[in-house]
């Protein structure tokens, strides 16, 4: 087996999980057999004192199609 791994950054307004999630959906619409995704960083937009935007940025593997 062999994996391509890719970054991919994805952004919510209401939490970090929501941003991973949108990451991998938005992902998924063009990449086939993704199989793991590791958290490679968090960010927040702030706006003042209070959190805009959660940002999660992902490194996805997916499968190698022969």
């Amino acid at each position: 087996m062999v994996q391509k791994i890719i970054d991919v950054a994805g952004s919510s307004p209401t939490s970090f999980a929501k941003a991973a999630e949108n990451a991998v959906a938005t992902a998924a619409e063009t990449v086939r057999n993704l199989k793991w995704a590791r958290v490679a960083e968090f960010e927040i937009e702030l706006d003042g004192k209070k959190v805009k935007t959660y940002r999660a940025t992902l490194r996805i593997y997916f499968d190698v199609e022969r």
